[in-house]
């Protein structure tokens, strides 16, 4: 871990073991802002004080060891979970809506049901969608609390490996395991050539769109 982590790394969760509450998982999304494929959330629930060295907010890691670390989270974790909402939805009920939806369905699924989830962010509902498991919000959860930077990783790393191994198979014109469907220069340069694919957020390409 960190230094940030290693000194608070588990601090939200004491606060919940201490009233009572045991079963604690930390909740995170990746892909809130690519203009292509789906947005993903994790759920993960840790053994209290569990050792995973180098554990961090994904963002902060480079891909090599967000990788060496998705094994590991889901051998020690008690109970892990991925979700997605793929981009049909996304422009259908937006990406507030859908982040939220990831979320809880990725807490629906742990094999270990959670009494409280500790949620990167600062947002539990959108217009369409809420989470509805007893939680708490925590800004930049993902650099203060351990099981928060667990589900960060395995989320960013889902994603990635779904971009890369198989969008980047089916549309391979498009260059998705360079990008990750982020809005680079290639990227637009892409669809500049090829148009939208099936895998395009069509509500994120008003940029874009101006351009042309």
């Amino acid at each position: 871990m960190s230094l940030e982590m290693e000194m608070n790394a588990w601090e939200f969760e004491e606060e919940q073991w201490n009233s009572g509450v045991r079963s604690v998982c930390g909740v995170d999304e990746a892909g809130a802002g690519p203009l292509a494929g789906p947005v993903y959330a994790a759920a993960v629930i840790l053994p209290p004080y569990a050792e995973i060295e180098g554990l961090d907010d994904s963002k902060k890691l480079t891909e090599r060891r967000r990788e060496a670390l998705f094994p590991v989270i889901q051998e020690r974790a008690l109970a892990w979970s991925v979700a997605f909402v793929e981009a049909e939805e996304i422009d259908r009920i937006d990406i507030l809506n859908a982040r939220i939806k990831a979320m809880q369905l990725a807490i629906d699924a742990l094999a270990v049901p959670a009494e409280l989830a500790l949620v990167d962010g600062n947002r539990d509902h959108g217009s369409l969608c809420a989470l509805t498991t007893p939680h708490r919000l925590i800004v930049k959860g993902d650099s203060r609390s351990a099981s928060i930077a667990a589900a960060s990783i395995l989320a960013k790393v889902s994603r990635d490996r779904f971009l890369t191994d198989v969008l980047d198979r089916e549309y391979p014109q498009y260059q998705f395991a360079r990008h990750k469907g982020y809005g680079t220069k290639l990227h637009y340069e892409m669809l500049d050539q090829h148009g939208p694919s099936p895998v395009h957020r069509l509500s994120f390409l008003k940029k874009w769109e101006r351009r042309r």
